[in-house]
């Protein structure tokens, strides 16, 4: 597959899922006609029509491997994504990054506020686990299991709220590489990890059978977190959306500050390549996955 043909086919597929998504967050989150439609409102204004839809579109590329329906595919990328957004509203709050815009529009808390913005993250993330544990999801109600506890486990303190953690006490420390690379294993690579072997769940493979799709979304994970790491440095906050330079300037050390922006730049590249390197016992039927791990390096936002 030529370049260009590549780009076109992940900008369709970038497309089909964001419209498959938004079209199921719409569908779960009808507007209450009572004083809760407030809360609702917020969930659906964090939720519907903004975010690349990375990590729904790499449980559906997996689960795709393996025959998986594309409407379970789907269901299961939208409670990751429910994780997803309801991490970005709580990380906005004036408690933690304090952030005015997301995705170009103002963030929760501004366009509603505070209590609201706790509530409506709240709110998500039970919901990921009602869309996981609904027989609508599976008939295996161990497939079911398996899924719950997958993103469970990536969700907390071993995974994205863990680093989280980690990235708060980061204004105050003197992280060194190890300690970083750990961090953002966590903050940003459990959920992309989760959601690879959540398509593997799906296509019942067994965890013995799963090693090379962990490998490939440990890399992916890295190489995305140094992909905005130079983002914050040298991106375009009118593209991004979102303030940039906030590391600097509270003092955290990420990739860049502890590599230099070429070498960084130079990982993530070497990370994307050992990423695709693991896809080696597929076919085209990877093309999607190996799309996307370029994708990762080559996004402007």
């Amino acid at each position: 597959m030529d370049m260009t043909t590549e780009s076109q086919s992940l900008s369709d597929a970038l497309g089909q899922i964001q419209a498959e998504v938004d079209s199921l967050f719409d569908a779960l989150l009808p507007v209450p006609q009572d004083t809760r439609a407030r809360l609702v409102e917020a969930m659906r204004y964090a939720a519907i029509g903004g975010g690349k839809r990375i990590r729904p579109l790499l449980v559906v590329a997996t689960a795709e491997l393996y025959g998986v329906d594309r409407n379970q595919a789907v269901r299961a990328g939208c409670a990751v994504e429910s994780i997803h957004v309801y991490s970005l509203i709580h990380d906005d709050l004036p408690c933690m990054d304090d952030d005015d815009m997301r995705h170009g529009h103002p963030t929760v808390h501004k366009t509603y506020d505070d209590a609201t913005a706790v509530l409506a993250g709240d709110c998500l993330h039970a919901m990921a686990f009602e869309i996981l544990s609904d027989p609508d999801m599976s008939g295996d109600p161990f497939v079911r299991a398996q899924l719950v506890e997958c993103l469970a486990k990536a969700s907390g303190k071993d995974g994205m709220a863990g680093g989280q953690m980690m990235d708060i006490v980061a204004e105050d420390e003197d992280y060194d590489l190890h300690t970083v690379t750990r961090l953002q294993q966590l903050k940003t690579g459990a959920l992309l990890a989760a959601s690879v072997e959540m398509g593997a769940i799906l296509g019942h493979v067994p965890p013995e059978g799963r090693n090379h799709l962990h490998a490939y979304a440990r890399d992916i994970g890295l190489a995305f977190q140094i992909a905005d790491d130079l983002l914050d440095v040298e991106g375009d906050e009118e593209k991004a959306g979102k303030a940039l330079r906030k590391d600097e300037e509270q003092g955290k050390q990420t990739f860049v500050t502890l590599m230099g922006a070429d070498k960084a730049r130079e990982q993530a590249r070497a990370l994307v390549d050992q990423a695709i390197g693991h896809l080696s016992g597929y076919g085209p039927e990877a093309d999607l996955l190996r799309s996307i791990a370029r994708f990762i390096v080559e996004r402007d936002r």
